[in-house]
């Protein structure tokens, strides 16, 4: 009866271990699974900061270069006015200059 007992204990002992190892195995697999899910969803946070990232990126860039557009074109008036009342205060001198010229040409 001894030997049966030790037998039935061994047998129940096995059966014990290879629950907690299906038992282990089954958590591993969940923990796996929560992990991976976790992981896609890091990743998809990820993929939307980085979207957000980059249109505020590109959105600082275009100010930026809105502004930087905005300075040339007003530089770019402010020296033609310069050129234009240089040229302006020219005009008599070069038609008198002109005119000299031509009233050489017709004596000479």
């Amino acid at each position: 009866m001894a030997k049966e007992k030790i037998l039935s204990e061994i047998k129940e002992a096995e059966g014990n271990a290879r629950r907690m190892v299906e038992d282990g195995i089954k958590q591993k697999n969940e923990r796996i699974v929560s992990a991976r899910s976790e992981a896609r969803e890091i990743l998809k946070q990820a993929e939307i900061d980085a979207q957000t990232s980059a249109k505020s990126a590109l959105k600082s860039a275009e100010e930026s270069l809105a502004s930087e557009k905005e300075k040339l074109i007003q530089d770019g008036r402010t020296e033609s006015e310069v050129i234009t009342k240089n040229a302006e205060s020219n005009i008599d001198k070069a038609v008198q200059n002109l005119l000299t010229e031509f009233e050489r040409a017709i004596h000479a």
